[in-house]
């Protein structure tokens, strides 16, 4: 199939030199870009013309930390003004009760939310097995395949629980056995590592509090011999500070450190509570990072100092982390907050609405190390491709800096979204998914789960 977008009215590449293309055209092969331009696309007969009048394109957002299954448990009454560790007792009383409808339905839902603001690459790091049921991940891969996304998610683990000095309860944690050969067995079954690859997987174990010492090394162990990435939340709250300090003597960066996940195959989600030397460590050995500044900021956590880390050239991402810690999965909201929390604790100088999309595009993909195959609109890259209308209300007044308004001038959601070289939003309406069947199935699910016991 060969495609032509034209008549674009600014395309936005967020390519090495941040060109921006007015009048432009974006002419696809099959699921690759294969020109880009202005003007008149002469010598070009596409199967098929999509007009870009009227619109900003855009290279789609990668999103690089979910809980999908949380959207099940979003704006719960009893939580929502509870602090990160308190939330997680009270909300794992009711997660031990997910099954796979549950994290097949919650999957597609997360997606499609998503999807409206944006995102065309998303990685979820589920790492809750309640017994009986070990093969959740499959269970979200059946989800995220309908919906068409770019996945890249991460195998969960947490082997310790309340009784181990832990937060969960015994009835979500898995023997660090059975975490490993399920492991290997996802990777197996479900990452495909070749160029434009639909499915990868990473492998993730939950936090310094959820799991041993050896599940840690022996992660990393098992995505070296596979070639894969990893990752795990770090440095979120006070709180981990002072329980990496009761119980490994280090902080959360230096404990990283200790067990060898200073890595460029390592991305850590968080990071709120690091000090400049942290920082320097972290960009010394190139990993990447997961901000997530609605989560942070619905739990109390802090704001992460990522002006100090985007001066040090650290890969840094986006993402909208779990529904029922951010209760939205709107990745243009976190663009806006990532610029105005930096802006709120360095000044108002401290990052450009430029920066801020720039690290919800070319940042994530990086972060997920696929900055060779998406994250920007040039020649050679896969046909993730978002558009906006901008004969908007929310534009209106706004059109002298079009991309700068996406940001400053709060974009409600994207008109127009191509993954892969599939058109699957068009107008604003979702082409091949009925959205209210899946809306009315997620209430019914989490109905029912948050009347259990």
């Amino acid at each position: 199939m060969k495609t032509l977008i034209k008549d674009a009215d600014i395309i936005a590449t967020f390519d090495q030199n941040m060109d921006e293309i007015k009048s432009g055209w974006i002419y696809i092969e099959d699921n690759v870009i294969k020109g880009v331009g202005s003007g008149q696309a002469d010598g070009i007969r596409p199967d098929r013309i999509i007009s870009g009048k009227g619109m900003m394109i855009l290279p789609g957002f990668v999103n690089t930390h979910h809980h999908f299954y949380q959207s099940l448990t979003r704006a719960v009454k009893e939580v929502q003004s509870a602090k990160l560790f308190d939330w997680l007792v009270f909300l794992y009383e009711k997660w031990k009760n997910i099954d796979e409808e549950a994290v097949r339905v919650s999957t597609t839902v997360a997606i499609m939310e998503m999807m409206k603001s944006g995102v065309t690459t998303t990685t979820d790091h589920h790492y809750l097995f309640p017994k009986g049921h070990p093969y959740l991940i499959d269970s979200q891969m059946e989800g995220a395949q309908v919906t068409g996304v770019r996945f890249h998610p991460t195998r969960g683990s947490m082997c310790l629980s309340r009784k181990d000095g832990g937060l969960p309860p015994d009835s979500v944690v898995q023997e660090e056995e059975e975490i490993l050969k399920d492991c290997e067995r996802v990777i197996e079954k479900y990452h495909d590592p070749r160029p434009f690859s639909m499915r990868r997987i990473a492998i993730a174990p939950c936090s310094p509090f959820s799991v041993t010492e050896q599940l840690m090394k022996d992660t990393l162990w098992l995505a070296e011999k596979y070639d894969v990435i990893i990752n795990t939340h770090v440095a979120e709250t006070m709180d981990e500070d002072d329980y990496c300090l009761e119980h490994f003597g280090l902080k959360p960066v230096d404990y990283m450190e200790k067990l060898g996940w200073l890595s460029p195959r390592t991305w850590f989600t968080h990071m709120v509570w690091v000090s400049d030397e942290d920082i320097k460590k972290l960009s010394e050995h190139d990993v990447g990072m997961a901000h997530c500044p609605t989560s942070n900021m619905r739990l109390g956590s802090g704001i992460a100092p990522v002006t100090k880390m985007k001066d040090t050239g650290m890969r840094i991402g986006l993402g909208v982390d779990g529904s029922a810690s951010n209760d939205s999965g709107n990745f243009l909201l976190e663009i806006r907050n990532a610029l105005l929390l930096q802006r709120v604790k360095y000044g108002s100088d401290a990052i450009t609405p430029r920066e801020a999309l720039y690290i919800g595009t070319m940042g994530g993909a990086k972060v997920m190390r696929m900055d060779k195959e998406i994250g920007s609109i040039e020649v050679g890259k896969a046909a993730d491709i978002i558009g906006f209308k901008m004969d908007r209300l929310e534009f209106a007044g706004g059109l002298s800096d079009p991309v700068a308004s996406l940001v400053l001038c709060d974009a409600k959601a994207v008109d127009f979204s191509m993954i892969n070289g599939n058109v699957l939003i068009e107008n604003g309406h979702f082409t091949r998914l009925d959205e209210q069947a899946l809306i009315e199935e997620q209430n019914r699910v989490s109905k029912k789960l948050l009347e259990s016991d």
